[in-house]
């Protein structure tokens, strides 16, 4: 029998929704607290996570309400090492290959998205590096590389597609709607690129086959999860209804 699970999330994270979307597939039964990133609660970073970040996980102990979290029960922090947990806690789910190779090739990938992508998502989307559409687009150009199938490792969806489909969707949210730390029209600009042709065509397939899930429709909610919602609103964008 699992043990009580509780995850403490935020709308607008895309690490703590990396783990929503493995506890989704999973089929896991657990219970989920909005935490404000704005305005946290006293107790999170006592009782919960001292680094005061989301996801966090509350594993065992006895049933209680998230706002009391019971000292018996584990905390879990950092959206990779959850990834892992959540795929060695529910077996059966296949999160992650059986084969030691298959695995080692998930682990690449999700380094790739960690060391290759992510830095130049952050400095082109929220920072507005000046070079950052040029070596975004570098770096989405080699990820896509590494994409083996329809879904990263291939048939089977695992926690590689937990780790990047967050950023991915808020990464063409953000280009979309040209709303980011970049200069007005460079999001757009970026966007035609990668759209142009078909040099791109494994990874926008990628992209609608990841998105397309209900793991991914359930916990991405593109008014309060986005980036964009960092940004000023502009009268001209429209944004679908939560």
């Amino acid at each position: 029998m699992v043990e009580t699970l509780t995850l403490y999330t935020a709308k607008i994270c895309p690490f703590a929704q990396r783990v929503e979307l493995a506890l989704e597939e999973s089929g896991a039964k657990y219970e989920k607290f909005q935490v404000d990133l704005q305005n946290k609660p006293e107790w999170y970073a006592p009782k919960v996570n001292p680094a005061s970040k989301v996801p966090a996980l509350a594993y065992g102990g006895p049933p209680v309400p998230p706002s009391q979290p019971s000292p018996e029960s584990t905390k879990l922090a950092e959206s990779l090492v959850l990834l892992e947990f959540v795929a060695d806690l529910f077996p059966a789910s296949h999160l992650l290959p059986k084969s030691p190779v298959e695995r080692a090739k998930a682990r690449f990938f999700i380094d790739a998205v960690s060391t290759k992508l992510l830095p130049k998502f952050f400095g082109f989307v929220m920072r507005g590096e000046v070079e950052g559409g040029e070596t975004l687009y570098k770096a989405i150009e080699e990820l896509q590389t590494l994409i083996e199938g329809k879904y990263a490792l291939g048939d089977e969806w695992s926690i590689a597609d937990a780790a990047l489909t967050p950023f991915l969707a808020r990464l063409e949210l953000s280009l979309r709607k040209d709303l980011g730390g970049f200069k007005e029209g460079e999001g757009t600009k970026l966007l035609g690129r990668l759209k142009e042709g078909t040099k791109f065509e494994v990874f926008w397939k990628y992209f609608e086959n990841v998105t397309q899930r209900e793991s991914f429709k359930k916990t991405f909610d593109e008014v309060r999860g986005s980036v964009a919602t960092l940004f000023p609103f502009r009268q001209d964008v429209q944004y679908s209804s939560p």
